[in-house]
């Protein structure tokens, strides 16, 4: 503690104990509810108040640039006002003893004491008391002073080191919760960011998946027609033998001749028909595929594209005796990224041979779409419906959630219609399941065409 010339005390010790409790009590009272910054700006100025001093500072220890330590304010009482807050060093100043755990006072003379602190020079301080904030593990989170620009006298000093002390610890719990609300919020951000990580990459595996199942049905499929095909060529070769055969020999007839040509040409028209077949079916899967990887916008020729996307997806659907009905206009050709079309038409056709029909058909879907426009703003409305078994209202209302399914332990992975909602939002649009249905499920896409 600095010497001065002694300054008559204003009260008695009693008189002081019960100012002392007087300003506590309205302290806290109006500070009680308050948290973070208000809190802080609130304290500073009541105690400015109750102490007569012109100046109160709550500040927080920081590394400096330098590597030394500093303050960073948190509220700061400037006479009649609170001023912005700022950040020095705390080489040379008085708060430098503070942030050693230890009390701080200098009745007088404080400018005299810390001639490098040009801090107290442009305060005009003569007088100064300091608390530091300790929390509970012991660590110095900041001070709390008070600082005047007249000396103080022996009953002020009392009851600044009495409110001090108390308001420093409040403070210090203040700032150790605000340390554990950044950390919580942290962890909270980073678990987020992985889950968001986690929940991208199954989506992408949901997609992979889909396209394996396509690839599956798709190689079964063409096993079919090419398996024709070879026993078509086989019957030809042994036709050709026979016809190779009779014209080597003595006679030819030529109602056998006739009879084997005609032979010979069924055999290649079954091979030409069905390899068309399997080309067709490798040809809609190709384009499925490389689609369901691009996104370049093109005029899409919407119903043979819908058409491809179906033929592509029909040896899941025949397995269910599913069929397709697509009431889309021959002229409609939206300008749309092909891929995302894809993807949205392979998920809905996907859960209806998943949910729609989950003992197999017979059953039908229907694909509708037509051309609109609201507030400016044309559209591409989609309609994607079924006549399965429906869905149940709390199924309906939770259809486009991640991870939710029906089909939980039985491979369903709940992100195909996720995904579908996921896609559909990206575009700028809307999907929605209807709700007044008599029979089955309709869902509605609606995709903005002038973006």
């Amino acid at each position: 503690m600095e010497s001065c010339m002694e300054t008559p005390a204003l009260f008695d010790e009693h008189d002081g104990r019960l100012l002392a409790e007087a300003a506590l009590r309205g302290i806290t009272a109006s500070t009680s509810r308050l948290r973070g910054e208000e809190f802080m700006r609130t304290l500073v100025k009541d105690l400015a108040e109750v102490l007569d001093v012109t100046y109160v500072i709550a500040g927080r220890v920081i590394m400096m640039p330098d590597g030394g330590e500093g303050i960073r304010t948190l509220a700061v009482w400037a006479g009649d006002q609170h001023i912005a807050n700022m950040e020095y060093s705390l080489m040379h100043t008085p708060c430098q003893d503070v942030t050693d755990q230890t009390m701080c006072f200098h009745a007088c003379g404080i400018q005299a004491d810390y001639p490098k602190d040009t801090l107290l020079v442009d305060m005009r301080a003569e007088s100064y008391v300091g608390m530091p904030m300790i929390d509970t593990e012991g660590k110095t989170l900041g001070i709390l002073s008070a600082i005047d620009t007249k000396p103080m006298d022996e009953s002020k000093r009392l009851l600044a080191l009495s409110l001090l002390s108390i308001f420093a610890a409040r403070c210090a719990a203040e700032l150790q919760h605000q340390d554990r609300e950044a950390l919580l919020e942290h962890k909270v951000q980073q678990r987020t960011e992985a889950l968001r990580a986690a929940q991208a990459s199954m989506v992408e595996q949901e997609k992979m998946a889909a396209l394996g199942t396509l690839v599956a049905g798709v190689a079964h499929e063409v096993n079919t027609p090419i398996g024709v095909a070879v026993t078509a060529a086989s019957g030809m070769s042994a036709y050709a033998e026979q016809m190779v055969e009779m014209l080597n020999g003595p006679k030819v007839s030529r109602s056998e001749l006739v009879s084997l040509a005609t032979r010979l040409q069924g055999a290649a028209a079954l091979i030409e028909q069905n390899l068309a077949r399997a080309a067709e079916l490798i040809g809609n899967f190709k384009q499925l595929a490389v689609d369901q990887g691009s996104e370049h916008v093109t005029d899409l020729a919407l119903h043979d594209y819908v058409h491809s996307v179906v033929s592509a997806h029909s040896p899941e659907l025949r397995k269910g005796t599913i069929t397709v009905e697509l009431d889309i206009p021959a002229t409609l050709r939206p300008r749309l990224p092909a891929g995302k079309v894809s993807q949205i038409l392979s998920n809905f056709l996907m859960n209806s041979a998943k949910h729609g029909y989950p003992d197999g058909g017979p059953g039908t879907v229907t694909i509708s779409a037509r051309e609109g426009s609201a507030d400016g703003v044309r559209w591409l409305n989609l309609e994607f419906a079924d006549d399965g078994v429906g869905m149940a209202p709390d199924i309906r209302e939770r259809v486009f959630e991640p991870f939710f399914t029906t089909k939980r332990g039985q491979g369903g992975s709940g992100l195909g219609m996720h995904i579908v909602y996921t896609i559909v939002h990206q575009m700028g649009g809307r999907v929605w399941a209807d709700a007044d249905v008599e029979k089955g499920c309709r869902f509605h896409v609606r995709l903005p065409l002038n973006r």
